[in-house]
C-alpha cells in the first residue's frame, strides 16, 4: 500500500480523492490517502500558521515551525509501516512534474506533501524539511492544493493493481522501445456523428476487422515525443 499524507490549510478542498480511480484504489487497499489540516500543528493559541516577511514584502509566509511538527509526526505516525518516505513542497520554483517523475514516485511507501499558500513558504522548509520542491507547471497557482491532488492521481493510476496494465501500456506518454509518445485517436459509436451540418465519420480502417492494419494506424497516428 502506498501512503499520501497532505499538509494543507484547507481540508475540505480534497473531495476529489473520494472519486473515481483514486476512490477505487483506496476501497481496495493500495493506497491510503490523508488529508491534514497545518493547523492543528501550530503551536500559537489561535492557530497561526503565517507571519509578515523578514525584509518586507507583499502579503505573508507559512511559517516553517508548525509544518515541521506535522512531518515529524506524519513521519512517526507510520514508521512502523513504511520504509521510504519522500517529502514534497508544492512551489512555482520547483522541477516541472511529469510522466517520468510519476513512475519514479512509485517507489516510496509515504509521500507527504506540504501546500504551500499566501506569498509563499519559509524557506527554511525547502532547505531543511522537504526532499524537493515540485510544481506541476510555469504558472502560479493560489495554493499547492490542486498540485497535491494532481500528483497523487498521476501516481496512484500506476500503482500495480489499480487500473489494467495494457491501458497504461497504450496511453499517452507510456514508453515504446524507450520513446515516450502520444496516445493514438479515439472513437466511438455512432459510426457517424453530425456536427455543423456536415456527417462526421469514423475513420474506416478502424471498421475493417482487420487487426494488422488498425495496430498500423494505431502506430502511424501515436506521436512520438521523446
Amino acid at each position: 500500500m502506498k501512503i499520501f499524507d497532505i499538509i494543507t490549510i484547507f481540508p475540505e478542498a480534497f473531495s476529489y480523492i473520494n472519486e473515481s480511480i483514486m476512490w477505487r484504489a483506496q476501497n481496495k487497499g493500495f493506497a491510503e490517502i490523508n488529508v491534514h489540516n497545518l493547523r492543528d500543528y501550530s503551536k500559537n493559541k489561535r492557530k497561526k500558521v503565517d507571519d509578515t516577511p523578514y525584509g518586507g514584502g507583499a502579503g505573508m509566509v507559512m511559517q516553517a515551525e508548525p509544518i515541521y511538527n506535522a512531518v515529524k509526526a506524519l513521519r512517526q505516525a507510520q514508521s512502523k509501516k513504511i520504509k521510504k518516505t519522500r517529502v514534497i513542497l508544492l512551489s512555482a520554483k520547483g522541477k516541472i512534474f511529469n510522466q517520468k517523475k510519476a513512475k519514479n514516485l512509485l517507489k516510496y511507501d509515504q509521500i507527504i506533501f506540504i501546500c504551500g499558500r499566501y506569498e509563499g513558504v519559509d524557506e527554511r522548509v525547502a532547505k531543511y524539511i522537504a526532499d524537493e520542491e515540485i510544481s506541476i507547471g510555469e504558472y502560479v497557482l493560489t495554493g499547492g492544493e490542486l498540485p497535491a491532488m494532481v500528483i497523487t492521481d498521476a501516481v496512484v493510476r500506476l500503482i500495480p493493481g489499480v487500473i489494467k496494465k495494457k491501458s497504461l501500456e497504450e496511453e499517452s506518454f507510456s514508453s515504446k522501445k524507450n520513446t515516450f509518445v502520444l496516445e493514438y485517436p479515439q472513437y466511438t459509436k455512432p459510426e457517424i456523428v453530425e456536427i455543423d451540418e456536415k456527417k462526421r465519420k469514423v475513420p474506416k480502417v478502424l471498421l475493417s476487422g482487420n487487426h494488422k492494419k488498425i495496430e498500423e494506424w494505431k502506430e502511424k497516428f501515436s506521436r512520438k515525443i521523446a
